[in-house]
């Protein structure tokens, strides 16, 4: 049976059974991942995994149930556990099933280039790519990992009011660890890119900054702890972000778990932070034209040149504050109830370089990655403390890396600290960006 003609069914019997609305989810992923060692296969994975939801509204009350298993036997399972889940409920949520936005941006989140593209060709490239870091530079030993994830999914989403939305996305990442080793001293550098350009990649080119990567932490050096200027590289500040995304949710604040909560309208950050929630945007491999109610997802300012202009909304938020829905209701999966989640949200670019930063510190900390952030950050309080890897600026150029350091500071006051951004945006794989940011100061504590 085809989903669109089980759905179609499922939502008549649920109909039929006493749901007065009901909406039915259905979700597909696929994964090939394929690791090199010393020139062959180290690993070598596919995965599939789906599975359906039925979400309807039984007596007031909204009830969920979800199923693996597409079958004629899953409608009868699925609309009665789905009764039973709605009559476990204390109180009517004041929840209905969305009727539709009048217009859906025509969003191309999967490649058909990508999607003809052979096993033996993406093997091959991941083997390049290993072959041309190992050989770069003879402080190379070895490499911690080297890998080719690609991945395609679909979703689709029709209810009980005639709405029916479908989309396909995919993508490919590839990530590498090196290793070198210059006298005692041994250090790691990690690389990742990502695109939906197949043949864009370009071997040399990822090997190259791969190896630059992980030289360029060679030759640590100490240096006093203390409180200096941060330049924080556009990866580091992404994860960052996705670390404190929390505090932009309307749910969060409305439970007061959010010090934004009656923050709108009021200046939160420098002038020189413009936050950008933007389904659409062409660096990034996540995003959907609807949300997971159904609602079309827009471009839309979430900070604009420092002022928070709105926090993220699904529709029951929404409700409870008199307001319209973002478009950013999220379901994680076919398995979870519904939340709130920014798609590609990210800090908006400015004109500057990372050279022209450099140049404009006489001494600082240049930050090139994060680790620690969910156990080391506190997203109510917007504090955090964790462990860094980066290096000491000093006249305006990178003296040295610097050996271990832990920084701290406030998520809610480095928002309002940041001087600059630059023009080098770059989104994580899970749809977080950031350029990189010139930040007034941050405490640095060096080992």
């Amino acid at each position: 049976m085809k989903i669109t003609e089980f759905q179609e069914k499922l939502l008549q019997k649920a109909m039929d059974a006493g749901f007065k609305e009901a909406e039915v989810f259905y979700e597909k992923a696929e994964s090939f991942q394929c690791m090199i060692f010393e020139g062959e296969i180290d690993s070598y994975e596919t995965s599939v995994d789906g599975g359906l939801s039925l979400r309807g509204l039984y007596n007031g009350k909204m009830g969920y149930a979800y199923t693996e298993k597409i079958d004629e036997d899953s409608i009868s399972f699925l609309i009665d556990n789905a009764k039973a889940n709605a009559e476990l409920l204390d109180e009517d949520d004041g929840t209905d099933i969305f009727d539709g936005s009048s217009e859906y941006t025509n969003y191309q989140s999967y490649s058909e280039e990508l999607a003809n593209v052979q096993i033996p060709e993406k093997i091959a490239l991941i083997k390049s790519i290993e072959e041309k870091i190992r050989s770069y530079d003879p402080r190379i030993v070895t490499l911690d990992y080297c890998g080719l994830q690609n991945f395609s999914g679909e979703q689709s989403l029709a209810n009980s009011k005639g709405l029916s939305l479908t989309e396909k996305k995919n993508g490919i990442i590839i990530f590498v660890s090196t290793v070198v080793k210059d006298g005692e001293e041994m250090k790691t550098g990690s690389f990742r890119k990502m695109t939906r350009d197949f043949q864009s990649l370009d071997a040399d080119e990822i090997a190259k900054e791969a190896a630059e990567e992980a030289l360029s932490n060679l030759g640590e050096k100490s240096i006093p702890s203390g409180k200096y200027p941060i330049i924080m590289r556009h990866n580091a500040a992404a994860a960052l972000l996705s670390t404190f995304t929390p505090i932009f949710s309307a749910e969060n604040a409305q439970k007061d778990q959010s010090l934004l909560k009656g923050k709108v309208g009021t200046q939160i950050a420098s002038n020189f932070v413009t936050l950008l929630n933007d389904p659409f945007h062409s660096e990034a491999l996540s995003g959907s034209s609807f949300d997971g109610e159904g609602v079309a997802t827009k471009k839309r300012a979430i900070i604009s040149n420092g002022t928070l202009e709105t926090l993220l909304h699904n529709r029951k938020s929404a409700k409870l504050e008199g307001c319209e829905t973002t478009g950013n209701a999220h379901k994680p999966s076919y398995k979870s109830t519904l939340s709130i989640a920014p798609q590609n949200m990210h800090i908006a670019t400015g004109q500057r370089t990372l050279d022209d930063l450099l140049v404009s510190v006489s001494e600082g900390i240049l930050i090139t990655g994060l680790s620690g952030l969910h156990s080391g950050a506190n997203t109510i309080s917007g504090d955090f403390s964790v462990e860094a890897t980066g290096f000491h600026v000093k006249e305006g150029k990178i003296a040295s890396p610097v050996k271990q350091m832990t920084i701290a500071g406030n998520f809610y006051e480095l928002m309002k600290d940041i001087e600059e951004t630059c023009k080098d945006l770059y989104f994580l794989p899970d749809g977080y960006g950031s350029p990189t940011l010139l930040v007034k100061e941050l405490s640095v504590t060096v080992d």
